[in-house]
């Protein structure tokens, strides 16, 4: 890969059902831990591994995320306004001349994670992307020691692998979760409908071709679906 992945897609438009009740007066993506709120983490992160160029989609208390986002100078913030919500996939296709032809970050706007020693997430995800047998290449991370509130994993990868098995095509038990980011290349939404998708499908669209790819998270990842695990991740970044 030798040109340099500068365009993103952060996902911010959902409920946050399973958060409530706090997110009844304040989107997901906003809510604050260790004193920085999810998406500002997520976009900070991006900007660290040189992404210039975000598209954010709002739907749910959209108004409270771009007045949020109105006090950051970069990364360029280009907004999505949803009237109904897309879901992941559709989401993205709704904004996909944007990112042209060239493969480009998905993340949400709700996950944690820390660096680990090889250095910033999506750096390490572009140095691994090899466009001629890449359609998407995620991010895992190994269920094992998660708590419970985290899942109990979406894919099986042999020790040494690249190329992840969806747990309903698995002989063996899931090992790996989904973190969240991702380098998808927009050739993937060819045949794709309109309206709302979940970008799952094209995960196992990629599978059938050979074209989904993994690379495991070597820092510590944590999910932040409840207000349980918000506190708990918050406990555990301040032992970190």
């Amino acid at each position: 890969m030798t040109k340099k992945i500068n365009k993103a897609m952060v996902l911010a438009a959902g409920r946050g059902e399973r958060m409530r009740p706090l997110t009844d007066n304040c989107p997901k993506p906003l809510l604050k831990v260790s004193g920085r709120t999810m998406l500002d983490r997520a976009l900070d992160d991006l900007q660290v591994s040189g992404v210039t160029d975000v598209v954010v989609n709002t739907f749910y208390l959209g108004h409270m995320i771009e007045e949020h986002l109105q006090q950051r100078q970069a990364p360029r913030i280009n907004l999505s306004r949803e009237d109904r919500l897309l879901d992941t996939g559709g989401g993205v296709k709704k904004v996909l001349s944007f990112f042209g032809n060239d493969p480009f970050f998905v993340l949400n706007g709700d996950v944690i994670w820390t660096e680990g020693p090889s250095g910033p997430v999506f750096s390490r995800l572009e140095s691994f992307w090899d466009d001629a047998k890449m359609d998407v290449l995620l991010l895992l991370y190994p269920v094992a020691g998660l708590p419970d509130h985290a899942g109990a994993g979406d894919y099986y990868l042999p020790q040494g692998a690249v190329q992840p098995v969806f747990k309903t095509n698995a002989a063996n038990k899931p090992n790996m979760i989904f973190t969240g980011p991702r380098i998808v290349h927009p050739r993937l939404f060819a045949g794709a409908p309109d309206g709302a998708f979940s970008f799952t499908d094209l995960f196992h669209k990629a599978e059938a071709a050979g074209r989904l790819y993994a690379l495991v998270h070597d820092g510590a990842w944590y999910h932040v679906g409840t207000p349980e695990a918000l506190q708990d991740t918050e406990k555990k970044l301040h032992q970190a």
